[in-house]
C-alpha cells in the first residue's frame, strides 16, 4: 500500500527523511504521540518508504534505485538520520519499529561510494559514540529492548564500534541487564554481551586484560547468580573464552586464583546436570594446566580422593564421546597428583 503511494508522489530520500522528521516533531509536540493516528500513519509511511528504497518491494514491482540508496547512505553519514531512527523507536508502532531496525542495520553495512573512507559505522562512532549510547539506553525501555539489541549486535560486527562499546561505561551495564527478571530482555542482553566479548577476540582480550580485576569480579558474580539460565550461559561462555587462544593471558590469570577454583568446584557439585557439565569444561583447565601455582595444586591435592570418587561416575550416562574422553583424562591427571601425606613430608624435609 505505502509503496504505491510513494511511487505516485515520486518522493526522494531527502523528502522522506524530512517527512519523518516533521512527523516525529509533531508527535513530540502533542505530548502523547500514541494518541494521534495521523502521526503514526505519517511515521509509518516515511519509514516504509525508506525500506522500499533500500530493499525494493517485489509485491508491488518496485525495484531498488541505486541513486536512492546512495542518497540514504549520504543522509546517514552526514545528516541526523541515524539519530532520528534510534531516538524515536519508542514512538513507532511494532511493525514500523521492525522496519526501522532493518533500515538502520542495512545502512550500517554501507560506505559512501564517492568517499569510501566515510561509512555509516564511522557516523555511529562520532561524538564518543553518542548514537551507540542512545541504543544502549533503549534497553531500559521495555517495548524497544529487542529492537535495540538487534541494532547493537549489528554495530558490534564493526571492530571500531565493538571497541567503543567495550571501552564505554555502558558495557558494564550488561552485567546487570543479563540478570533482569524479564526472560526475553535478559536473553537478548546476554546475546549482545556474548557478541561483544567474542566477535573480535583481540579487541575484547585487550579490554579484559586492561580491566582484569573488575571484569573477573563482575563475571564471577554471574556464576553465582540465582538465575539458572544466567549461571549456565555464563559458565558456558567462560569455558569458551578461556579456551580461546587470544585469551591466553586471561586464562592463565583466571586459573591461578584459588578463589576461582573453589567457585568452579562448587559449581561442579551443582544439582543440575547442565551446570555440572559446563563447570567441568572450566574445571578441566585448572587440572590440566602443567604450570599450576602452589595454591592451586594444594587445593587439588587436598581434595584428591573426593574428586576421584565424584568424577568416577560423573555424568557417566552422557552420550558424548569427547566429554567422556576428557573426563577420563582429567581423572588420570588427578590420580597423578601426589598424596597429601607425601606433599607434607616433602615440605617438612
Amino acid at each position: 500500500m505505502w509503496s504505491k503511494f510513494f511511487a505516485t508522489k515520486a518522493k526522494t530520500p531527502e523528502d522522506v527523511v524530512k517527512a519523518l522528521r516533521d512527523s516525529l516533531q509533531e508527535g513530540h509536540s502533542q505530548g502523547d504521540p500514541r494518541a494521534s493516528r495521523k502521526t503514526h500513519d505519517d511515521v509509518s509511511r516515511a519509514v516504509f518508504s525508506m525500506k522500499v528504497m533500500l530493499f525494493g518491494d517485489a509485491s508491488n514491482d518496485v525495484e531498488v534505485k541505486p541513486q536512492h540508496v546512495d542518497e540514504l547512505v549520504r543522509l546517514a553519514c552526514k545528516g541526523d538520520l541515524l539519530t532520528l531512527i534510534v531516538s524515536n523507536l519508542s514512538m513507532m508502532e511494532f511493525e514500523t519499529r521492525k522496519d526501522a531496525v532493518q533500515i538502520f542495520n542495512n545502512l550500517l553495512r554501507r560506505d559512501m561510494e564517492d568517499n569510501p573512507e566515510m561509512s555509516v559505522a564511522s557516523k555511529v562512532a562520532e561524538e564518543d559514540g553518542a548514537v551507540l549510547a542512545t541504543i544502549v539506553e533503549g534497553y531500559s525501555s521495555g517495548d524497544i529492548t529487542l529492537n535495540c539489541g538487534s541494532i547493537l549486535r549489528e554495530c558490534i560486527r564493526h571492530e571500531t564500534l565493538a571497541k567503543l562499546l567495550l571501552e564505554s561505561v555502558f558495557f558494564w551495564r550488561f552485567f546487570e541487564l543479563v540478570e533482569l527478571s524479564d526472560f526475553d530482555v535478559a536473553s537478548d542482553a546476554f546475546a549482545t554481551f556474548k557478541e561483544a566479548l567474542t566477535k573480535h577476540v583481540t579487541i575484547s582480550a585487550k579490554f579484559i586484560e586492561t580491566n582484569m580485576d573488575r571484569f573477573v569480579e563482575s563475571y564471577n558474580a554471574l556464576l553465582k547468580s540465582q538465575n539458572y539460565v544466567t549461571r549456565r550461559q555464563s559458565l558456558k561462555l567462560l569455558g569458551e573464552m578461556l579456551r580461546e587462544r587470544a585469551n591466553y593471558r586471561i586464562m592463565t590469570h583466571y586459573i591461578a586464583s584459588p578463589g576461582n577454583l573453589k567457585l568452579i568446584m562448587n559449581l561442579l557439585l551443582d544439582s543440575r546436570k547442565n551446570i555440572q557439565f559446563e563447570a567441568f569444561h572450566v574445571f578441566k583447565i585448572f587440572v590440566a594446566n602443567p604450570r599450576k601455582s602452589a595454591d592451586i595444586e594444594h587445593i587439588l591435592i587436598r581434595n584428591k580422593e573426593k574428586m576421584l570418587a565424584y568424577l568416577t561416575d560423573f555424568l557417566a550416562d552422557r552420550e558424548d564421546e569427547q566429554f567422556q574422553k576428557e573426563r577420563h583424562h582429567i581423572l588420570g591427571c588427578i590420580r597423578e597428583l601426589p598424596d597429601t601425606e607425601v606433599r607434607e613430608d616433602s615440605s617438612a624435609g
